[in-house]
């Protein structure tokens, strides 16, 4: 069976910032690379050495832990120059440059990932060879993957106890990553429920222009499919919110029923102080960049780029066709 993160330098990813630090300002970004070390505690630990509050440390997003994976954090009131004798076991400072504000969620270009597969024979390679073309060409479900919910689950139905008002946290941070863990699971319910293919449009589908990120409602599906064939648009699922565009007919009934079922009604939203719910429309499907495969005995490495908030874990799965295995 095919293998991954047998061993952390296994799976590398690379962070495409969205803008480069300007040089100047009262914020510092410190480019780090880590290994078996998660995101929260590079930017706890970088909070302790600059003598800020956890809180004022920014990372445009969570990498992962198993894994060499180089990212951005900013710090306030940190010197550049200090900044590069930050130490943490598993974790080296490689650059340090001021900028004018801090670093926020989402605020990348993309990912660029390194992995390497392990157990698969020359068959297995070329069956996972021409998927990855049909991939590259198609695009795969945006799904969330499976570490955004934690075990069994627990971060989403954390977020549904939030919302309800049956539980509160102190962290801030935590209390809007379960919330967010909730609406990724409601995502992924609408993704499964979907009765035609990802690249199929409906009435009543919100569309998403890849090229902007804009959004329009469809009402003519004959009109527009072509433009979904030719990867220009695609259909949406709601990351829930109250001001993401609402689909009609048969797509808002499903997305009602995925919120239904997990006990979370719009007009009952009760979000913990400070924490704003404004939602957005996540395409069902993306498509990979710069895609390719590298053969090694007993396996290949495979190469490429994600937008922000896609998974390569997904993606892994549908370029080999089952869940591998991880880790020794």
């Amino acid at each position: 069976m095919a293998r991954i993160r047998t061993q952390a330098d296994d799976f590398r990813v690379e962070e495409l910032p969205l803008y480069p630090p300007s040089g100047q300002g009262e914020h510092t970004f410190v480019r780090v690379e880590k290994r078996l070390v998660t995101t929260e505690e590079v930017a706890s630990a970088l909070a302790r050495f600059a003598g800020v509050s956890a809180r004022d440390v920014g990372y445009a997003g969570r990498k992962d832990r198993i894994a060499v994976a180089t990212q951005w954090l900013s710090v306030p009131g940190l010197d550049p120059q200090r900044a590069l004798d930050f130490q943490l076991e598993g974790v080296h400072a490689l650059e340090a440059t001021a900028h004018e504000h801090k670093l926020r969620t989402g605020q990348l270009r993309g990912n660029r990932f390194e992995i390497a597969v392990r157990g698969c024979d020359g068959e297995a390679r070329e069956v996972a060879r021409a998927r990855l073309d049909q991939i590259a060409r198609d695009g795969t479900a945006n799904a969330f993957g499976s570490q955004r919910f934690g075990r069994s689950g627990r971060n989403a139905e954390l977020g549904a106890r939030l919302l309800r008002g049956e539980l509160r946290l102190k962290d801030r941070r935590k209390a809007r990553f379960a919330i967010s863990a909730l609406q990724s699971a409601v995502f992924n319910d609408v993704l499964d429920s979907r009765p035609t293919g990802i690249g199929e449009l409906e009435f009543g589908d919100v569309a998403m222009l890849h090229a902007s990120g804009g959004q329009f409602l469809v009402e003519d599906v004959e009109r527009e499919q072509p433009r979904a064939a030719a990867f220009e648009i695609s259909p949406t699922g709601p990351i829930f919110g109250n001001r993401a565009i609402e689909p009609a007919g048969e797509v808002a009934v499903r997305e009602k029923a995925a919120l239904d079922s997990r006990g979370i009604s719009l007009a009952d939203l009760r979000p913990p102080g400070g924490i704003r719910l404004r939602g957005a429309r996540r395409a069902l499907r993306v498509r990979p960049n710069n895609a390719r495969m590298r053969d090694f005995s007993g396996g290949f490495w495979l190469d490429f780029e994600l937008p922000p908030g896609s998974y390569a874990t997904v993606l892994i799965r549908a370029v080999l066709g089952e869940e591998p295995e991880e880790g020794s």
